[in-house]
């Protein structure tokens, strides 16, 4: 029987393992860059940011959750941003991926965080359909932004974006 338990140092390589299957099925496996050791430092460096489940089916790893704290200026409260959810296709259907998101909505209410939140990919209706059978709602007036490479680099170094028009207030 699979059982739902917090990621150990020994899951590791097959964590990582299922990223990699995750990012194929989202069609870029050509941007992961994590390493198993990327993993091991954010999980279970000296001041660890990132939290992890699996399902263990005993002689694998069947499905993960990746997820970190975040806050609302709003609630006042912390809550939970699942980062990436995956069960391994051989393994859907068996309620798998419902037991993960329990474990961390169980995690919210026993730490009295306000929500539970993660993005999905617009085109993948069988997760949005998975995902609202749960209850969860679909932030429509909300547009995910993004900076990262060499814009990134150019903001913290007060430089102005490529193309943008200089003067005023972003």
């Amino acid at each position: 029987m699979p059982t739902i338990r917090p990621v150990q140092p020994d899951d590791l390589v097959e964590l990582h393992a299922m990223v990699r299957e995750l990012a194929e099925y989202e069609r870029s496996l050509e941007h992961v860059r994590s390493t198993p050791e990327d993993f091991r430092l954010a999980l279970f460096g000296p001041n660890p940011a990132l939290f992890g489940h699996v399902v263990d089916c005993g002689t694998e790893l069947g499905g993960f959750a990746v997820w970190f704290v975040n806050f609302s200026t709003w609630s006042g409260r912390h809550g939970i941003y699942l980062e990436d959810l995956y069960v391994r296709p051989h393994l859907r259907g068996q309620g798998l991926g419902r037991d993960l998101l329990a474990e961390l909505a169980r995690t919210c209410v026993a730490r009295g965080y306000a929500r539970l939140e993660w993005w999905v990919l617009d085109w993948n209706e069988p997760a949005r359909r998975f995902y609202a059978s749960l209850g969860a709602q679909p932030m429509e007036e909300w547009t995910v932004h993004r900076v990262s490479g060499g814009a990134l680099d150019r903001l913290a170094e007060g430089t102005p974006a490529a193309g943008s028009a200089q003067g005023g207030r972003p």
